[in-house]
């Protein structure tokens, strides 16, 4: 016997010996099918590792007649691992591969079959391009076009219904087949015909709308689907492929060539397949092929159905129950029970939750048991129940949980040993912070956005500012004035406000100049005098860098163009200097290697392209992902469900655990919904997601070893009452648990007081006082000042008191356009004796103002938004064209005083009957989210809707113009584009004495805030762009706590 053979056998006698009968039965069924039921913590792995020497030893196979399938990286590593241990290097000869590195390595061994040698894998963002380009290639007709809003709203559909096509290689023609018979069923389902008539509505046997709205979704559905060979064909002309396809391709090869399947059956004499119940239909296709030469195939099988979480990837927990049928005869399962890691009471209450799901095995199979039983005997004399705990808030959940962690570690407990799980990932960021606070030692591994991290949006800020400038010279003031403010500088803001403040002040006398001119111009010019400092000299250094980069940027490629801006524009070395200066390193370089993949891709890349790719990114909420870790695996785990999957602790706190969070489903096909009559797979999309998400909840229960912790808080942030969650009374059904209701004492939650405010109000320095003099005597009220002004005094100084220079979004000017179309309109009906001109000549001036304005656009959102103009306009036009009002004005300044307060503003259009006026305002964005902004003030919004206070402010306007004696009785907003309903709305809103008392009392407090400059301290709300601004790039001078109500 050979040294080798000799050490294995010791080995495998040595691990044989401490397996129960059911893993022995499991190992020794070497020949035919065979699948093992194993549930959480019953040493499936181990077997895995045991049965591998078991073949190794008692057959003439060889390690590399040997496959092993898992479903992640993570299981194949895992795997290997343990089969090392066991057999040494011979681990290194046995295939264990995931199915997409399977797929690979057949793909690579027969190029000359796949013809596949000029391919790449597609990159998230070429796919992201690859749906934008066949969307936009929509026809006008299409199901799936829009023009306006959230444009490309279908692509995250598209996605998820081609990869799913793909992942259970469900061809076209396969699905329309079934909506066929899903339309044809319609037609004869008794629930969608009326069995009464009801007089002037519907008759007997006439078919209900929901008839007719489920047809729509079969018609929308099958043109996504007719889409689909579209999409691949843009793939295969760009020479890109992604995993799923890698699957598709091999099953079409092992089914089109006997000779290639047959090398691949011969060289696999056993295989072995782990987490089965989360592969997809197309992976199990390619285990069937693999063993469809034999009647009673080398096949063994691990999984645990209960254990299925995955679903959203496309697993198929279906193909468990599949596998049974198909061998029916031949087939040996074995149902591991012995559970090693948990107490029988933790064991009990899990399985009072999961024995509540329908789709299981046991209940499908005959004769199946999966009732888990304690076998560690270290742990099995502990008799403890989970306790279950209410609190009265989120909040005090939070604290608890780390007060209670405290006093574990304070005791002796490690911190490794102890878990807290939860089922979306913001709880977890929300419980760091608290941790953070008490200086508890903890880990956490989570996907960041690299794109959303300030540090990095600075360096795209500079690459777009330059971007601008070889666009448009000149035209980046807006970019320019946040850059300067960046704490790579150091520059004082008010040297930046001063700058700011004489750019508009030369405007206004019509001299043209920018701040970017006006910068350079003073960094080159020599001094006056030898008394002359000149300009400040951290402003000075930061203007040459970055106009030394605009110089270099045409002649570079984006790649060199951003090592220039980390070298020269202050970025290497604020990184180097910062505290944290290896997390900000690994940003950086996360960043810089996304730019150095798309230039190698797409080797011509300009700077405008890549920005074009940022915008695309950002627009469909694209992720530059980066796994940051926070602490190491010594510090308290802190886990999602699936993250918590295959782990084990002493100690578990399963957190938040209320309805709206884990009976919550996410619409995985948001906007296409499968056939029900469908029979390509049990795992249809929408379908009982509560037994997945019962299943997730078992998964965490069953993380613990010793002591489960389930906790719920009674009220939201916003005292509103909350439900546990169904999967609690599931467990007080079966189990005589007391839920405690745990509150925390005033002292306890002082202790957490800095964690609370979270919402800081930044408050900047001072502006010199003359500067803000001038501003304050000069003022005048408009709505916008107003409207910027109550949602954050920041946001008014910012945009009306500096004046901030910045150029027109593409909805903006598309909104300009629309309106000088209507001016123009009425404006050539005055001069024309009352006749509107035909709708051609309102189209010449839309069409005008977009070519005269065609900066603001990039190629394919100007010609979007030219040919939405072409839509709306003649719809919009045919619809008003008889009924609109001829006594008008337009475009109407006035300046008037109100209580002593100077106000003014530009309306669009005034209709008059007589003396009484209804003002027009035109509205370019969607009627549907319009209704708050509509809406006056309420418990939520004190301040009521920006349109309500607009419509207000125009009413005062109007009544307190001198030089007429009108009286405007209402407001409309005329909205120009149309709703989901594709029909055009306006909202008339009537002033009330009341609504004018309220926007008065705004205008008044407003003024006199304004008048003694209150605008230095922001509102502190987590959202608003101008307290971010201020606190990324530390310009404030201290932080106020946020009022209660923000």
């Amino acid at each position: 016997m050979s040294f080798i053979k000799k050490k294995l056998e010791e080995k495998f006698k040595e691990a044989y010996t401490g397996l129960n009968e059911n893993q022995k039965n499991a190992v020794d069924a070497i020949d035919g099918p065979i699948m093992v039921i194993a549930g959480p913590g019953t040493g499936k792995t181990q077997i895995l590792a045991v049965r591998v020497g078991k073949i190794l030893l008692e057959t003439d196979a060889l390690p590399e007649n040997i496959l092993c399938l898992t479903y992640t990286d993570a299981g194949a590593v895992a795997m290997r691992k343990r089969l090392q241990e066991f057999i040494g290097a011979e681990a290194y000869k046995v295939n264990i591969h995931t199915f997409h590195s399977f797929c690979n390595d057949v793909i690579q061994e027969n190029l000359y079959l796949f013809e596949k040698t000029a391919l790449d894998p597609v990159s998230d963002l070429e796919r992201i391009g690859f749906y934008k380009e066949l969307i936009d290639a929509f026809p006008k007709n299409h199901p799936l076009k829009r023009f306006r809003g959230d444009v490309y709203f279908d692509r995250e559909n598209l996605e998820k219904l081609f990869s799913n096509m793909k992942k259970e290689d469900w061809m076209p023609d396969f699905i329309n087949e079934r909506i066929n018979e899903r339309l044809e069923n319609l037609k004869h389902d008794e629930k969608l015909i009326y069995k009464t008539k009801r007089e002037g509505q519907w008759k007997k046997g006439d078919l209900m709308p929901k008839y007719y709205e489920e047809v729509a979704r079969m018609e929308k559905l099958r043109a996504a689907v007719n889409e689909f060979d579209n999409f691949q064909n843009l793939m295969r002309k760009n020479n890109r492929y992604d995993f799923d396809d890698m699957i598709i391709w091999v099953i079409k090869a092992f089914k089109e060539n006997k000779n290639l399947l047959a090398d691949y059956q011969e060289r696999y004499q056993y295989i072995l397949v782990d987490e089965f119940q989360d592969t997809s239909g197309a992976q199990n296709q390619i285990v069937q092929l693999l063993i469809s030469y034999w009647d009673k195939p080398n096949i063994f099988v691990v999984g645990d159905d209960d254990q299925s979480i995955y679903r959203f990837q496309g697993a198929n927990m279906g193909n468990m129950l599949d596998f049974a049928k198909h061998y029916e005869n031949e087939l040996k399962t074995v149902v591991l029970t012995e559970n090693y890691r948990s107490t029988q009471p933790i064991l009990d209450v899990s399985k009072s939750v999961i024995e509540n799901n329908e789709e299981r095995l046991v209940k499908q199979i005959k004769g199946l048991s999966k009732d888990l039983k304690a076998a560690n005997t270290n742990i099995n004399q502990l008799k403890n129940y989970p306790e279950i705990i209410a609190y009265n808030s989120i909040v005090e959940e939070r604290m608890d949980i780390v007060l209670k962690i405290e006093e574990l570690i304070k005791n002796g407990v490690a911190p490794g040993k102890i878990a807290v799980i939860y089922r979306q990932n913001d709880y977890g960021e929300e419980l760091a912070r608290y941790f953070n606070l008490r200086n508890i030692p903890f880990y956490s591994k989570r996907n960041i956005d690299l794109l959303n991290d300030p540090f990095i949006n600075k360096i795209k800020s500079i690459l777009s500012y330059i971007n601008a400038e070889l666009d448009i010279p000149y035209g980046g003031d807006g970019l320019l004035f946040e850059i300067l403010h960046y704490d790579f500088y150091k520059i004082p803001p008010i040297e930046i406000a001063k700058t700011a403040v004489e750019v508009n002040s030369m405007k206004r006398k019509k001299e043209g100049v920018s701040i970017r001119s006006l910068l350079s111009d003073q960094a080159n010019a020599p001094a006056k005098d030898l008394f002359d400092q000149g300009m400040h000299p951290e402003l000075k250094k930061a203007v040459i860098a970055l106009e030394g980069l605009i110089a270099v940027a045409p002649n570079v490629t984006v790649q060199q163009l951003l090592t220039s801006v980390i070298q020269k524009a202050g970025i290497l070395q604020y990184v180097l200097n910062h505290p944290q200066k290896i997390e900000l390193m690994q940003y950086l370089t996360g960043f810089f290697d996304l730019v150095k993949e798309e230039n190698r891709r797409k080797p011509l890349l300009e700077l405008q392209g890549l920005m074009n790719l940022f915008d695309l990114m950002e627009n469909e909420k694209i992720k530059l992902p980066l796994i940051k870790t926070i602490g190491n695996e010594k510090g308290v785990n802190l886990l999602t469900v699936h993250g918590s999957k295959g782990l084990e602790f002493e100690h578990v706190f399963l957190a938040g655990t209320f309805s709206k969070v884990w009976e919550k489903k996410k619409n995985n096909n948001r906007g296409f919904k499968i056939p029900d009559t469908q029979t390509i797979s049990s795992s249809k999309p929408n379908e009982k997601d509560i037994e997945e998400l019962r299943r997730g909840f078992y998964v965490a229960l069953t993380r613990a070893e010793k002591y489960l912790h389930i906790s719920y808080p009674k009220q939201d942030n916003e005292a509103k009452e909350l439900e546990p969650s169904v999967f609690i009374a599931e467990i007080m059904d079966k189990h005589a648990l007391h839920i405690e209701n745990r509150a925390l004492s005033e002292e306890q939650i002082f202790e957490f007081h800095t964690v609370l405010f979270l919402n800081q109000k930044p408050v900047i320095e001072r502006t010199e006082e003359d500067l803000a003099d001038r501003f304050v005597k000069d003022f005048v009220m408009n709505v916008t000042a107003l409207n910027n002004y109550l949602k954050c005094p920041l946001s008014f100084y910012y945009n009306n008191l500096i004046r901030i220079p910045s150029g027109k979004n593409e909805a903006t000017e598309f909104g300009s356009a629309v309106h000088f179309a209507l001016q123009q309109l009425f404006a050539k009906m005055k001069a024309n004796d009352g006749k509107f001109a035909p709708v051609e000549t309102m189209i010449g001036d839309f069409n005008w103002y977009m070519q005269r304005h065609r900066e603001n656009f990039t190629k394919e959102s100007f010609s979007r938004r030219m040919e939405q103009g072409s839509v709306i306009i003649p719809a919009y036009y045919n619809k008003y064209f008889d009924v609109w009002n001829k006594a008008v004005v337009t475009e109407m300044n006035i300046n008037v005083l109100v209580d002593g307060i100077p106000l003014k503003g530009k309306l669009d259009k005034l209709e008059f009957n007589g003396a009484e006026v209804n003002v027009v305002d035109y509205k370019t964005g969607n009627v549907d989210n319009a209704k708050n902004k509509l809406a006056g003030p309420t418990e939520k919004e004190p301040n009521g809707g920006d349109y309500w206070r607009q419509a207000v402010f125009y009413k005062l306007l109007v009544d307190n113009y001198d030089l007429k004696n009108w009286h405007a009785v209402s407001a409309e907003f005329d909205f120009i584009e149309p709703d989901s309903k594709k029909d055009f709305k306006k909202q008339k809103l009537v002033i009330t004495p009341e609504d004018i008392e309220i926007v008065k009392s705004q205008i008044k407090d407003t003024w006199h805030k304004i008048q003694n400059k209150d605008f230095y301290t922001g509102c502190g709300k987590s959202d608003c762009h101008w307290c971010n601004f201020v606190k990324d790039n530390s310009l404030y001078v201290s932080l106020e706590e946020a009022d209660e109500e923000e």
